[in-house]
């Protein structure tokens, strides 16, 4: 993405005037979706996000500047602003000799969906749209999404860790809407991963839509749900964001760092039931979740929060 040397002058130039620390973050993402409701494609798009970003910390403050020039000059002046944001006063320190450190995820993409024809991406929606309709003609909407990307990231710091990422996600998603006498239901279905367009030789588009299209059905006929106190069994997907939102970020190191946490000085406390253990695990290959790094640097690890409820 940047020649070695480019990212060290930097990261000099960042210290030079009194940071005591620096740090490199660099991004360039590249994405593409459709979208198709009721047999039209209403969406198409593509674009690219790239810059920089470069933080300097002297003392407790930290300066922080941005760019989209990546250029030798252009990020040597967004080290020099987040350096004047961040100064002090006083000598800087030097940058020691950036060590590489490869990130292998144990599998390669097979086919980048940069390099599939935009038409044929669209072909997906309009099977999807074609096998779902073909459940019943009490199906009466019908809409599918297809979104795929690719991250390419690089993170240095003045401690002399050099590190990149590679990171493709594809994903397809079906909708659909039963209209019955007793009024309306949903059902979706979706499927991605951290892999390329061979997504779909795993995964047949069509399938996936009659399996949405069946669960509005069922739903359409289905008894209502009893009320009271009942026993809640929380599936994968959708049970992981509402622990996240329960108590993820609050287990966030900056949010524990400044004390806006409840969890600050619980470390060993019991905070939850029992029954309840979390992890948080970048390692999976494949899944959504799956990253060879984190955006400092740092290989992806199996990180266990809240073992049987404790802290």
């Amino acid at each position: 993405m940047i020649d070695v040397s480019v990212v060290e002058a930097t990261l000099d130039a960042a210290l030079r005037t009194g940071g005591e620390f620096a740090e490199v973050f660099v991004e360039d993402k590249r994405a593409s979706s459709a979208y198709l409701d009721d047999g039209k494609v209403e969406e198409l798009t593509s674009g690219r996000d790239r810059g920089a970003g470069i933080r300097v910390v002297v003392g407790e403050t930290t300066g922080f500047a941005h760019t989209a020039d990546l250029s030798e000059a252009g990020l040597r002046a967004a080290a020099e602003a987040a350096a004047a944001a961040a100064r002090s006063g006083g000598a800087g320190t030097t940058v020691a000799a950036l060590d590489r450190r490869d990130t292998d995820r144990g599998y390669a993409i097979g086919t980048y969906p940069a390099d599939v024809p935009k038409g044929t991406k669209v072909e997906l929606l309009t099977r999807a749209d074609d096998a779902a309709r073909t459940q019943g003609a009490a199906i009466t909407q019908v809409s599918a999404s297809y979104a795929d990307s690719r991250r390419r990231i690089l993170v240095a710091n003045s401690d002399g860790l050099l590190a990149g990422d590679d990171t493709v996600r594809t994903l397809f998603s079906v909708s659909c809407v039963a209209t019955g006498d007793t009024g309306m239901q949903t059902g979706r279905e979706s499927v991605g991963y951290t892999v390329g367009f061979e997504l779909f030789d795993q995964h047949d588009v069509a399938e996936l839509a009659r399996r949405a299209a069946d669960r509005a059905l069922t739903k359409l006929a289905a008894r209502p749900a009893p009320s009271g106190e009942l026993p809640v069994v929380i599936g994968p997907g959708g049970g992981g964001v509402l622990f996240h939102e329960a108590c993820g970020h609050g287990l966030e190191a900056d949010l524990v760092a400044k004390g806006a946490s409840v969890f600050r000085g619980r470390v060993g406390d019991q905070v939850a039931s029992p029954l309840v253990t979390l992890v948080d695990d970048g390692t999976m290959a494949k899944e959504w979740g799956n990253i060879g790094i984190d955006d400092e640097g740092h290989p992806a690890a199996r990180n266990v929060l809240i073992q049987d409820g404790v802290l």
